[in-house]
């Protein structure tokens, strides 16, 4: 099935225009959703709000936004007012600075898009693909959506011969806590078991992320399930394992792991039967000697 587009942005850096079709990256579809429902008569359910001061359901109508600024006090908002302090919508994303790829942590990434070329952008859209992978960097901006504005990333990405731009919306420096917020002690870490968990990575190493190599198990077996039971299957309740993990001591631990990675050594085998010496029979022990003792 094609993709299809969502929008068209104009990518602008400098004097440089490039219009581009934006595709969706992820596909919210494939995830398993349930609706509830009346467990008496299999009916859906719809969403009610009730006022919990009067008890009484309240109509769309007659709601309205109000920020909790202290305990049980809000300020509220009318719908043109918070219409009038949304950004306005753009239909460009301007890049305002190049940064090394690397500097940018994948904790601030957000949702992904795709971007193709639109009529007339297919040359400097690969200018910029071919530029931005030259450099070992990316470009930053700005790009306003949906009432909001956001930061974006745009990076190059390759797909076997096919290589193309992928727009990364970002988290906003406020949105990301910092790990120094975190209470994580100083711990000293010998050379020896330094030396073993590098030779465990490099066991594990390999040359780049394969996505196809990771499947996700349980909306699989929710799959299956879901199936049995359109099928009038019973489902068979399995006993979850007992969690938790023994300690063990970490040298130990790191030994015992380069040994489950490591291929069995090649045993030498042993000679044909009939080149096999007779094994050597061990000789008599000699007879203690008597000792004879003179008559009187």
């Amino acid at each position: 099935m094609a993709a299809r587009s969502i929008a068209s942005l104009t990518v602008s850096f400098g004097l440089v225009a490039i219009p581009v079709k934006l595709y969706t990256a992820t596909e919210a579809s494939r995830t398993v959703s349930f609706n509830l429902l009346h467990k008496g008569c299999g009916s859906r359910l719809k969403q009610q709000y009730v006022c919990l001061k009067e008890e009484v359901v309240v109509a769309r109508d007659d709601m309205v936004k109000g920020y909790e600024f202290a305990k049980d006090q809000f300020v509220t908002f009318s719908a043109d007012e918070l219409k009038a302090l949304e950004e306005a919508g753009s239909h460009s994303a301007e890049i305002t600075e190049f940064v090394p790829i690397e500097t940018v942590d994948p904790v601030y990434f957000d949702k992904a898009y795709y971007l193709a070329p639109d009529k007339g952008g297919a040359k400097p859209y690969a200018l910029l693909a071919r530029a931005l992978r030259a450099s070992g960097r990316c470009a930053l901006g700005r790009w306003a959506a949906h009432g909001k504005q956001h930061v974006v990333m745009i990076r190059p990405v390759e797909a076997g011969e096919m290589s193309g731009l992928v727009m990364q919306q970002l988290l906003y420096g406020a949105d990301v806590r910092s790990i120094r917020d975190l209470d994580i002690p100083q711990t000293e870490v010998k050379d020896a078991e330094l030396q073993l968990a590098q030779l465990l990575i490099d066991q594990q190493a390999v040359e780049r992320f394969d996505p196809a190599a990771y499947t996700d198990a349980v909306r699989a077996r929710i799959e299956a399930a879901v199936q049995k039971k359109v099928e009038g299957q019973e489902i068979t309740l399995t006993e979850e394992g007992e969690g938790g993990g023994q300690v063990i001591d970490l040298m130990e631990a790191l030994r015992a792991s380069l040994e489950k990675k490591a291929p069995a050594p090649e045993l030498p085998s042993e000679p044909p039967a009939e080149t096999r010496k007779p094994p050597r029979r061990a000789k008599p022990a000699a007879e203690p000697a008597v000792r004879k003792t003179a008559r009187k």
